[in-house]
């Protein structure tokens, strides 16, 4: 399915205004840009604050990809006990971790001694209202 929405022409300057122009350069499909393999790809909505001090927040949509392989301190969804979670992933040395979003590896589920949790995707885009 198709998002198509106005795309402008002109770049919002995040500074001083400047004039602007109400010219519409074309439809512009979300899909193309925030989607790089769509059948691997869903949408998921977070339900708690665990992970609000890396941006994400209760009620954010999640755009996951289950194709790619996490990279360290990539977010990902995780199968924890048959519940899905939005955590970060974090390897060191040879042992792995779940994080909610902590760097510190006192707060985390390792992985590594726990072979019956899984990554069920890498979280590529949040989106979330202001």
């Amino acid at each position: 399915m198709k998002a198509l929405l106005p795309f402008h022409l002109n770049k919002v300057g995040a500074g001083f205004p400047s004039p602007a122009t109400d010219y519409v350069e074309d439809d512009i499909d979300l899909n193309a840009h925030l989607i790089k393999n769509i059948p691997s790809t869903f949408i998921i909505r977070v339900q708690g604050k665990s992970m609000t001090d890396v941006g994400i927040h209760d009620g954010d949509l999640l755009i996951v990809d289950k194709s790619l392989n996490p990279k360290n301190f990539s977010t990902v969804i995780a199968n924890v006990n048959e519940e899905l979670v939005v955590k970060t992933f974090i390897k060191k040395e040879n042992q792995s971790f779940l994080t909610s979003g902590s760097k510190k590896i006192k707060d985390k589920i390792n992985l590594t001694d726990n072979p019956e949790i899984f990554i069920w995707g890498v979280v590529t885009y949040v989106i979330h209202a202001l």
